[in-house]
């Protein structure tokens, strides 16, 4: 039995030597295959008409950011206040940008964290905003059967994932790392 946990251990120290660097690229790849266009779809969706789209949000952006606040205006976002064009704009920005920046992998604890907000926020406005707490397959349930719950199950693997970008950053094949080379470099360059 010590051959076998002796075998076990050494083989599994250098994965775990090399899982320091593996981790974070694996996490922003996963990220990059299962989230990115997801998100960078559905910012379009609140992109309104013509060259200033990104500063003027569609009836879509509205409609999904504040459901209720757009329902008790009949439908007409003139009605809205600044605080809701700010929120609509920063939020579609936040979905192109902060994915983006964690597939570079740029300002990538930063980023994810922003990120985990964003989702944090987004599912609130779904059980609330949109009603899906008054549906249980929306909100789903931990420890059942069924790992399919759009809230609790997918979402709580969305933001370990964006926790793991945030505790290890975004590893050795990065923006972030290619930035702090050279920073961390440049003083020694000048002696």
């Amino acid at each position: 039995m010590d051959r076998i946990l002796d075998l076990h251990d050494r083989a599994f120290a250098a994965v775990e030597a090399h899982a320091g660097a593996l981790v974070p690229l694996l996490a922003r790849g996963v990220f990059a295959a299962t989230l990115l266009v997801y998100f960078w779809r559905s910012a379009a969706t609140k992109l309104g008409d013509g060259v200033f789209g990104f500063l003027s949000p569609s009836t879509g952006a509205y409609a999904q950011i504040f459901p209720k606040a757009f329902e008790a205006v009949g439908y007409d976002a003139s009605q809205l206040t600044v605080f809701h064009w700010a929120v609509a704009v920063a939020g579609t920005w936040a979905e192109f940008l902060l994915p983006l920046l964690i597939v570079l992998g740029l300002f990538t604890r930063l980023s994810a964290l922003g990120m985990i907000g964003f989702i944090a926020v987004q599912s609130l406005t779904d059980l609330y905003g949109h009603g899906g707490i008054a549906h249980a397959e929306t909100l789903g349930a931990w420890f059942d059967a069924a790992p399919d719950g759009v809230i609790l199950d997918q979402r709580a693997f969305w933001v370990f994932t964006l926790s793991v970008l945030m505790i290890r950053g975004a590893g050795a094949l990065s923006l972030d790392a290619a930035l702090h080379r050279q920073l961390r470099g440049a003083p020694e360059a000048a002696r």
